[in-house]
Order: C-alpha cells, then structure tokens, then sequence
C-alpha cells in the first residue's frame, strides 16, 4: 500500500498529542482504581494498555486509507456489524444481567461500541450520495432512520437502553446538521413526547429504578442510589486541589462502585480535584473543538459528515457520563471516551481517531 508522502507531512499532530494525553491520564487513573488489589489476573491499566496499542495500530490503518474508501463500503461495514448484533442476541456471553458481548479468538467483544462507528459511516454515505436540496423532508429521512432503528432495536434487547439511546442522539445530531425543514423537527419532536411516556411501560425494573432515583437518590440510598451519592461525595471531596494520587479514600476503600468503567471521572475528580478535573474537561473541549475544525476544514460533504460523526460521538460521550457521575442525568452506561476501562470502547474510538486523521491529512486532496 502506497502512501502520499503529502499524507505523512500533514499528520494531525495537534489531534494526536490530544488523544494520547487523555489515554495517558486514563491508563495513570486506572492504575489508581486497582490499587491495593492483589489478584492472580492482569492488572486493569495494563490491559487497556494493551487495548490501546491495539487501538493505534488500527488507528493508523484507518488514517491510512483514504476515508472515500470506507464511505464506498459503508453499507457493508454497516451490515457486518449487525450480525455481529444478532449474534449477541442469539449466543452472547451474558455478564450483570445484560448479554451484550461475544468471544473471538479469545478477546470479549461489545458490538453495540462498533455499531456507534458503523452508523456514523453508513449515515455518511446516505447523506452524501442523497441531496434533497437545502433541507431534509420527513419522507427523505426514512432510509436513514431505518440505519438507527435497526441497530437500536437489536441493542434494547440485550438490554442496553443506554446505548440505543445514544445512537438516536448521534443521529438527530448529524441530520439537524444537514438541515431538516421544520415540518421535520415538529413531527420528530411530536413523536417523542408520545412516545417518551410509553416506553416507562417497555423498561424493566432496574431501568425504572435507576430513573426514579436520579430524580431521588436518597430514594434508596443503599441500593439503586449508592453509586451517585458515592460518586458525588468522590469528586465534592477532592475540593480545589484534590486529596493526592492514590489517596482518595471513597476509591481506595471501595466505597465507589464501578469505578474503572462509569465512574472513573469520579476517581479522578477525588485525587485531583477540581482543578485536575477543569484540565481533563478542557483537554476533551479541545479535542471537540478540534475534530469541528478538521469537519469545516474538509474539502468534501463526505469528510465533512464523518468528521463531525466521530466528534459529535466524543462529545456526547463526554457529556452523559460527566453528567451521570455528577447527578444531573441517569446512569446509563456510557463510558468516559479514552479514561473508562473497556477494550471494545478503546479500540472503536481510536479508529474513530484514525478516521479523524484520515480526513484531515486529505484537506488538500480532492475526491478521486
């Protein structure tokens, strides 16, 4: 595979440098997490070190082929991760009462975090390939509503309400983007607050009881409200300047729950305090503000979609789970972007990266 030297003197430094710092601060923060434990197993932070360099190395595949390539192909991308869904649906490995990841070749897998990207590459290639002048009508969206609801649907089986969620998100997002006439957006919004009520009746009870008791944490503050009463008390105690790395005392003790995966934000908040935690969020910001940069800077629609795709997924990301440690949304299971422990969630956000690369490094190139 040839490369344009041109590609290798516009690496994205600037983006790289940012992604690499926030992995750094997770992979420090998690060594905090699993401090004290003494198991037979693998340390966390030297498994998502691993995921990480895994991560890289398809990072760099994707930024080096040219992005037109995987939006030529979207569809099958697309479709490939679907069966991976119903795989999971029909033989998943079932974990906390959720079947939600497979085995290969002796790695566990989470395909509702590939179907974020997929959906981000297949959305990209419908709205490039279909222009219906300035705005999207009603009728013209039902094609790309049909690439959410699929995915959505299989990911509320199993059950991951969160997750479906946040795919919906991603998608109102990149269509307000392009442009929706406004006939669009009352029908859309007239039909989320039908259909918002109704779905109470569909959810199991620990998804109603985790609703109740962020409107009420003290509701059950041994239960279902312990993780956020810990979660804030964590990051309310780390103060201006923090408690110190490796002493905070609602992580080393274990008071915190899920502290590797959802709340790790709330480990870091305690060690580091408040202004530890201004840095993390002002290095995501800039990371954000950076991916739009590189979507207005892209010389096509195409580049322009899936540049915004994988930023509005980082961003979203960002902003559910620092609101769900600090109280002000529900638990939901979103992951802290490049800090929360997960391989499957490393890995699909540095491909999201390499793409991001990808788009920026052809800024000068027309589409062949």
């Amino acid at each position: 595979m040839k490369i344009d030297r041109r590609l290798l003197i516009n690496v994205d430094w600037v983006l790289l440098a940012l992604v690499v710092t926030i992995i750094g601060i997770g992979l420090v923060n998690l060594y905090s997490t699993g401090y004290n434990i003494h198991t037979a197993t693998k340390p966390l932070y030297m498994k998502q070190f691993t995921w990480a360099l895994t991560g890289l190395a398809l990072m760099i595949i994707a930024a080096s082929v040219d992005y037109h390539f995987f939006i030529r192909y979207g569809y099958v991308i697309y479709g490939l991760s679907l069966l991976l869904l119903v795989w999971v649906t029909v033989q998943g490995h079932i974990a906390h009462g959720s079947q939600r990841w497979i085995y290969l070749g002796g790695f566990s897998i989470q395909p509702s975090e590939l179907v974020k990207l997929t959906v981000i590459i297949a959305l990209t290639k419908y709205i490039a390939e279909n222009k219906f002048g300035d705005k999207y009508h009603i009728h013209n969206l039902a094609v790309p509503f049909a690439v959410v609801a699929l995915p959505c649907s299989l990911i509320a089986l199993q059950p991951d309400l969160g997750t479906a969620l946040f795919i919906v998100i991603l998608f109102f997002s990149l269509i307000l983007f392009v442009g929706v006439n406004r006939k669009a957006v009352m029908i859309f919004a007239a039909g989320g607050m039908v259909v918002a009520p109704l779905l109470w009746f569909f959810l199991k009870d620990y998804q109603r009881e985790r609703i109740l008791t962020f409107l009420n944490p003290e509701r059950d503050p041994l239960g279902a409200g312990y993780h956020i009463i810990q979660s804030i008390i964590a990051i309310g105690s780390g103060g201006l300047w923090g408690k110190g790395f490796l002493k905070g005392t609602q992580s080393q003790l274990k008071f915190l729950p899920e502290q590797q995966t959802d709340f790790v934000f709330s480990v870091f908040a305690e060690e580091w305090g408040f202004v530890g935690a201004l840095v993390v969020l002002f290095l995501f910001f800039s990371l954000v503000l950076w991916g739009i940069k590189i979507a207005r800077n892209s010389r096509d629609l195409s580049g322009t979609i899936l540049a915004l795709g994988v930023t509005v997924s980082i961003f979203w990301s960002v902003l559910i789970n620092i609101g769900m440690v600090l109280g002000i949304l529900p638990v939901v299971g979103i992951p802290l972007p490049f800090m929360s422990y997960g391989g499957s969630s490393m890995v699909v956000l540095l491909i999201g990266v390499g793409l991001l690369l990808n788009v920026s490094m052809r800024r000068f190139m027309l589409q062949s």
